[in-house]
């Protein structure tokens, strides 16, 4: 992400959710609802792949000051 993104990125999360920390508790919510989905509405690859993504974005969230 370009300096104008990032800008953009924290402003969003600042007006929605107030701070990265809220937003983090959010994604990790999300991360434990896909436990819950019926077997068979996705392949388990794909929702390997949304799990890391999500923990990822909640590892970053977590280490920005907010």
């Amino acid at each position: 992400m370009n300096p104008i993104q990032m800008a953009q990125l924290n402003a969003w999360i600042t007006d929605t959710y107030g701070s990265p920390a809220i937003l983090a508790h959010y994604l990790d919510l999300a991360v434990e609802m896909l436990f819950y989905l019926e077997k068979d509405s996705f392949e388990q690859i794909e929702l390997q792949n949304v799990v890391t993504a999500l923990k990822g974005v909640e590892r970053v969230m977590r280490k920005v000051p907010g």
